[in-house]
């Protein structure tokens, strides 16, 4: 019966890949289009007789749903369907603005949890914090409500919600306000010494470009004489806000990006169409593995045409440009449609999701092609966008990435919060007997993530060969496994600088809020102090350029 469904599926889902296609208008040879009719009227007619036919009731959209979601699912993580709620919440991304509480919240299927509320919005002011688990919104109980209950939370301009939710084992209730939320490209910039400025970029929505210009323009006027552009953590947004940002500083005229597509019309080039803020002033742009997209394409192209230094960890690697489609009843397709090239011709995708290994993921990109810069400087394609000098703090690690998607550390932010008294950021400090307790807290916790070297013992254990698989070996295999697990609480001191740094982010917030964790980093952040030092000598600032 499993078996049986699994292939109903895979029938359903070709052909609904066809009708999009086809309503896309995508440029396909004649033979291509004798094909997608076909496909189409399969589809209806299977679709109409399941629906019809079959043993017991069936809910049309919610198989529909499957299809659609799991033929996109073979393609690449971009592409996705957007449904009513899907489009509001994507053009909402986009311009910056929205009416709601003003709060990062995570669904669950009985709670919804805030990560982070934003100062002075309605969240902030009815007392919310990060941590708190929201259990039941008005009189409807998160557990009950089938779609994402975090809907619920939105609504008009001063219009109130009264929330029920849990904070450390007790059970509380508080009433929201909904007000308007405007949601800055540029959350901050400020001078971090007499002749440097600094400025946070976290996002290419409608705002970015003139958030940017305007922080550039104000940190000049005070005396800035230098500049770091902070893309760290940035995930990208408006590809016409990526070229936007780049031309403030680079001329009028330059290429910045190309996409290249099957459909000719998606191919183009994009260069800066307006007058520079300053093409001269030195500029470090930092990253890490969570700028992606839009701020692959600055900081590349930037460094591509050697105006600025980029410094930090590898970035995330996605030279894949998506558009919205229009579909019916106020539905879209975000669908991939090309590929995106820097100035110097390289590509900076590192996934291949078109060749996938036997346990269908993507395939990481590991035979790089060497390119080079206006000056003659060797750069690469294919792994996202390597800085010209790293900092070893800022790179990612199996183990932080883990212990970040597990909500370890998140959960451990919150049991500091409520234990510890913090006044003021400058006296703030994360101490050694602080990372042990953190490391207690690891030990007590159900975390777990299997390594690659687990996966493939396990794999061996399973498929073994009884002719030569005896006892002792299978013992060995065991004990092994068990070095392994040891071994993994051992790394979280090998690693206690990348970890303790985002310790160290996550708790500052609770206090501070994120402007507060801003203006800790002008202290304390490792690639910023690099940065400044490497402004500071301008020798060595133009060496690495030329």
């Amino acid at each position: 019966m499993k078996n049986d469904k699994a292939m109903m599926k895979k029938k359903i889902l070709i052909p609904v890949f066809a009708v999009v296609i086809f309503l896309a208008g995508s440029g396909f040879v004649k033979s291509d289009f004798f094909e997608i009719a076909k496909q189409i009227e399969i589809f209806t007619t299977l679709f109409k007789e399941l629906n019809m036919n079959y043993v017991d009731e069936t809910n049309p959209a919610e198989l529909m749903d499957t299809a659609i979601k799991n033929m996109l699912d073979d393609l690449d993580p971009y592409t996705k369907f957007l449904n009513e709620q899907d489009v509001e919440a994507y053009r909402i991304n986009n311009a910056g603005e929205y009416s709601g509480i003003g709060a990062t919240v995570r669904s669950y299927k009985d709670k919804l949890v805030i990560i982070e509320p934003h100062k002075d919005y309605p969240a902030d002011k009815a007392g919310l914090k990060a941590g708190d688990e929201i259990i039941k919104i008005g009189d409807i109980a998160v557990a009950d409500f089938d779609d994402n209950a975090s809907e619920l939370l939105k609504g008009a301009n001063n219009t109130s919600v009264q929330v029920t939710f849990n904070r450390q084992g007790e059970t509380k209730t508080t009433t929201i306000t909904r007000a308007a939320v405007e949601v800055d490209a540029v959350p901050f910039y400020q001078m971090v010494d007499a002749k440097t400025g600094y400025i946070v970029l976290s996002k290419f929505n409608a705002k970015a470009s003139k958030q940017t210009k305007e922080a550039l323009n104000d940190l000049q006027g005070k005396g800035a004489e230098k500049i770091i552009l902070d893309l760290r953590g940035n995930p990208g947004g408006l590809l016409s806000e990526a070229i936007n940002v780049t031309n403030l500083f680079v001329d009028k005229g330059e290429l910045i990006v190309t996409t290249k597509s099957k459909v000719k019309k998606f191919n183009q080039e994009y260069k800066t169409k307006n007058k520079p803020v300053d093409t001269e002033i030195p500029l470090v742009v930092l990253v890490d593995g969570g700028s992606a997209s839009a701020s692959e394409i600055v900081s590349g192209s930037l460094q591509d045409l050697d105006r600025a230094v980029v410094m930090g960890a590898r970035s995330f690697g996605k030279g894949l440009v998506q558009r919205p489609l229009k579909l019916t009843y106020g539905t879209q397709l975000k669908v991939t449609i090309s590929r995106y090239y820097t100035p110097s011709g390289r590509c900076i995708q590192s996934l291949d999701y078109w060749n996938r290994d036997e346990d269908g993921k993507a395939i990481r990109n590991t035979d790089f092609k060497d390119f080079t810069t206006r000056n003659g400087r060797k750069v690469q394609d294919g792994g996202g966008v390597l800085p010209d000098v790293e900092i070893a703090a800022v790179k990612a690690n199996e183990l932080t990435t883990a212990l970040l998607n597990n909500n370890v550390i998140f959960d451990y932010a919150t049991d500091y919060y409520y234990r510890n008294k913090v006044e003021d950021i400058a006296n703030f400090k994360f101490s050694d007997s602080d990372y042990q307790s953190f490391t207690d807290f690891v030990s007590k916790s159900d975390f777990s993530f299997e390594t690659k070297t687990e996966k493939a013992l396990k794999d061996a254990l399973t498929d073994r060969e009884e002719v030569i698989f005896n006892q002792t070996i299978e013992s060995d295999f065991e004990a092994l496994l068990t070095d392994i697990e040891q071994s993994k609480l051992s790394a979280l001191e090998t690693f206690q600088r990348e970890i303790q740094k985002k310790l160290e982010d996550e708790i500052v917030k609770r206090y501070f809020y994120r402007e507060g964790l801003y203006a800790y980093y002008l202290k304390n952040d490792e690639a910023i102090l690099a940065a400044t030092e490497l402004l500071s000598n301008d020798s060595k600032y133009r060496g690495i350029l030329e």
